[in-house]
């Protein structure tokens, strides 16, 4: 587990990245030209194919070992009627998961994923960030140790997603402080709160950007004041996985805005992630255009706990698929030039 003693040290690791493999990733694109295909005509399905050998450091990529990681917590924000569940789905969700029986479990077994689910002090829910920092520096750093040292170096592909009842308020919150905007730019109905609940949402976040209004200009500061420690996991298991050189599919929208306060730090610190969907919680596609990430799928999910990375993982699997399976032209005894059109219309 890395010693991370406080947001300097944090802020230290954040900034001192490896840059990938070019050179993979260059041989995947030039193996994608000599495949029976048109140029390019499986469009983003070849760019996918590169950015995973680019990040590996090797071609063609692999995707044998691939971890779901799904971090939990409990917000002490849910005090403010923010959630349309009480705080203890989340340890029942948790045992659900333990089960075999919720969607994440489905989804993991299909695309070939081994999922962990991590409860982080569930017993013990962060403080109401309309009151006082959500975690204290301590308890941040070591949420984001706990999330760091969940990567495994053997990893070649590590999706990441969350449970924690309250935690769409406490990402909402960390969008605004640090693109802007009051609690109605960010805040949507998470769980199904009603208009009453949307309205206390909306408000709650509105008073923790004004008692935390000195610290907005610190992006990991600003992530213990208004996150919780699943989402500082989430953080340290994107900056681990970067670290290490391992590509990473994001879930939906609170882990995005778990992942954004990278982004603040350094620009091209998400550089080895990938948006496996876009939410249909409100704000995830604002966020998402703020961290320039264009997502692989829109399929109107707003599940959280890893679903939509899992789906994306599908996606991947059918773009390596081809990489590695297809014939070339000099395998299949096809022609790899289009005919002149000159010669075309003389032999007509």
């Amino acid at each position: 587990m890395p010693n991370f003693t406080s947001f300097a040290d944090l802020r230290a690791a954040c900034l001192d990245l490896p840059s990938g493999h070019p050179a993979a990733g260059a041989a995947t694109a030039q193996r994608e030209d000599t495949l029976t295909k048109p140029p390019k005509s499986l469009g983003r399905l070849e760019d996918l194919v590169a950015f995973l050998a680019h990040w590996q450091g090797h071609a063609p990529p692999r995707l044998d070992r691939v971890d779901i990681l799904v971090f939990a917590g409990n917000h002490g924000v849910t005090k403010q009627g923010v959630s349309a569940y009480p705080p203890e789905v989340t340890a029942q969700m948790v045992a659900n998961f333990a089960h075999g029986g919720a969607a994440i479990n489905q989804l993991a077994r299909t695309a070939g994923a081994d999922l962990r689910v991590i409860p982080l002090a569930l017993e013990a829910p962060t403080a109401d960030f309309t009151e006082s920092a959500a975690l204290s520096e301590r308890e941040f750093l070591t949420a984001v140790a706990a999330g760091y040292d969940a990567v495994s170096s053997e990893c070649d592909l590590v999706c990441l997603g969350e449970m924690g009842i309250g935690n769409t308020t406490a990402a909402a919150a960390i969008a605004a402080a640090l693109f802007g905007g009051r609690g109605a730019r960010w805040a949507g109905r998470g769980t199904g709160v009603d208009d009453e609940g949307l309205q206390r949402k909306r408000a709650a976040i509105d008073r923790a950007l004004d008692r935390h209004a000195a610290l907005l200009n610190d992006p990991l500061k600003v992530a213990a004041a208004f996150g919780g420690r699943e989402l500082a996991a989430i953080l340290g298991a994107a900056l681990a996985a970067r670290r290490q050189n391992i590509p990473v599919l994001l879930d939906g929208f609170v882990c995005t805005a778990a992942v954004a306060p990278l982004y603040k730090l350094r620009t091209d610190t998400l550089s080895h992630a990938l948006a496996g969907h876009m939410s249909a919680e409100a704000g995830h596609r604002v966020l998402l255009e703020e961290l320039s990430l264009k997502p692989l799928l829109d399929l109107n999910m707003r599940l959280g706990e890893a679903s939509g990375a899992a789906v994306a993982l599908l996606l991947l699997r059918a773009a390596l698929a081809c990489h590695t399976g297809m014939a070339t032209f000099a395998e299949a005894g096809v022609s790899d030039k289009p005919a002149d059109e000159g010669t075309e219309k003389a032999a007509g």
